[in-house]
């Protein structure tokens, strides 16, 4: 039987959590400060970045919580590892935007860039809260 529990979802909640906060003041912030016709043009919706990495986030986390049940001493070294392989598929889906030069390009690279460090932020925490529950 699998050690498969509700706790094992917890991190992900709170990346959910921490994410739908995000998107709503960056969603805030766009339609405040960007005009329209620029977010029509972007390569990807500001919803699309956030379920990409709101995916990744939680395989992430996921992965480390099951390495901490088998070795706890391996759950930095992996998520270096995961995080640059993330990084990898980030840099990858980022190519589109990198390849063109539109008027909003700066601004649609500068917001994939913020939401790739603010949900880096919220998987360092987890992380943190991984290590720091060494049982």
């Amino acid at each position: 039987m699998s050690d498969f529990t509700i706790s094992k979802l917890k991190p992900i909640g709170t990346i959910l959590n921490f994410g739908i906060i995000g998107f709503a003041i960056h969603k805030m912030l766009f339609f405040v400060f960007v005009p329209a016709i620029y977010i029509e043009n972007f390569v990807y919706s500001i919803l699309t970045i956030y379920f990409f990495f709101f995916f990744f986030s939680s395989i992430l986390i996921l992965v480390l919580d099951k390495i901490k049940g088998k070795n706890i001493n391996y759950v930095g070294y992996s998520f270096l590892l995961l995080t640059t392989i993330k990084i990898g598929i980030a840099y990858a889906f980022l190519l589109p935007i990198l390849s063109i030069q539109l008027p909003q390009t700066a601004i649609e690279k500068l917001n994939f860039f913020i939401i790739f460090i603010y949900f880096l932020a919220i998987e360092t925490y987890l992380t943190i809260r991984i290590l720091n529950n060494k049982q």
